[in-house]
């Protein structure tokens, strides 16, 4: 991810310029009162929350980004927006372009993170039964960018997983001809070991390369697995991703989806 920066959550002129445009227009004012918070101000305080894991009313007032309920308003109407996913598609395209998504082979893998409290999509833990959980799925690409990400409850099996994050991964333009959104091959762990699978992976022109149960470790993925592993890292990097504290469920996605829109970014800025 490169160096890391003082105030991460602070928007670059960059980074602004492709979000300003897909942000919906807000709605006139219902009465009178304090001008509106900056969009850009806004999403400061949504990234700050987002890296340091601070709750939304303890957000300090003297940075400028607005009450912890402004930010958390945008971060809701945002996401009900597609805005984070739009922005993805963006920055995607933008690698694509310079020839930086490598659909040679994709890895796919989840983990498991506590949820503070119960609520749609936690389950079950499956290292403490009386608690719920959460697992974050993800799929990248062979050089570890994020191609698409869902959140499920703790106890949903990892191969459940397998062809939602692939019909999530999105149309990647950016070339000339038509948009790509399948990889060559797909690499995975035994959790994912299963015949049905594999034959869907081979109708969809996808090579399986999945480890089998019983197999000496090592086997299948091999030295490609440590590609999901790092994003994965990278990802509960931003400590509001570390535990659940939302009890709704989209707001939690939506953490998801701006926190692999930023990894991305860092990738755009590295590669293009």
């Amino acid at each position: 991810m490169g160096k890391r920066q003082s105030r991460p959550w602070i928007v670059s002129d960059e980074l602004g310029s492709l979000i300003e445009p897909l942000l919906p227009t807000p709605g006139p004012k219902k009465v009178e009162g304090r001008s509106r918070v900056l969009d850009r101000q806004a999403l400061c305080g949504i990234l700050f929350v987002l890296h340091t894991g601070i709750q939304w009313e303890y957000l300090p007032q003297e940075l400028g980004f607005g009450s912890g309920m402004t930010c958390w308003r945008r971060l809701a109407a945002w996401n009900e927006a597609g805005v984070w996913h739009q922005l993805h598609v963006v920055l995607l395209e933008k690698l694509r372009s310079k020839n930086q998504l490598d659909w040679e082979r994709a890895v796919i893998d989840s983990s498991h993170v506590r949820a503070a409290r119960r609520g749609p999509k936690s389950g079950p833990s499956p290292v403490d039964r009386a608690r719920p959980g959460n697992k974050h799925h993800l799929i990248v690409d062979g050089q570890g960018i994020p191609l698409a990400v869902s959140l499920t409850g703790a106890n949903r099996n990892d191969v459940t997983q397998l062809l939602p994050l692939l019909d999530k991964t999105p149309a990647v333009a950016g070339r000339v001809g038509r948009p790509r959104r399948r990889p060559d091959a797909l690499l995975a762990d035994h959790g994912y070991d299963h015949d049905k699978y594999r034959r869907l992976l081979w109708q969809r022109g996808i090579r399986p390369v999945i480890a089998k149960r019983g197999e000496p470790h090592g086997t299948a993925p091999g030295i490609f697995r440590y590609i999901v592993e790092r994003t994965i890292a990278w990802l509960h990097g931003f400590r509001r991703l570390c535990i659940r504290w939302e009890r709704h469920d989209d707001i939690h996605a939506a953490f998801l989806g701006l926190a692999i829109c930023v990894i991305t970014h860092h990738h755009v800025q590295q590669l293009c």
